[in-house]
């Protein structure tokens, strides 16, 4: 059974799995918070598919700062690795 982590985390098995995994506890927190993590299941595109515009987007809700002055393969690095 999943340690309880309290309300600030949605899915505590999911949270678990990540940082077991070696994911910080921010990123696997964003992850198992997330509206519909579990039942995507690997479905988004790839980020190199995306649109510049809908990249400028994820790298906004992540936080990720500079993106409007970042190319497109920037952008995709920049949110792989954050």
């Amino acid at each position: 059974m999943a340690k309880d982590h309290g309300n600030q985390i949605k899915d505590d098995a999911k949270y678990e799995a990540l940082r077991k995994d070696g994911m910080s506890q921010e990123k696997a927190a964003r992850i198992a918070n997330s509206p519909g993590a579990s039942t995507r299941g690997g479905k988004a595109s790839k980020l190199e598919e995306r649109t510049k515009k809908e990249l400028v987007e994820q790298a906004k809700k992540i936080g990720i700062t500079g993106r409007h002055n970042m190319k497109k393969s920037q952008l995709v690095e920049a949110i792989r690795n954050h």
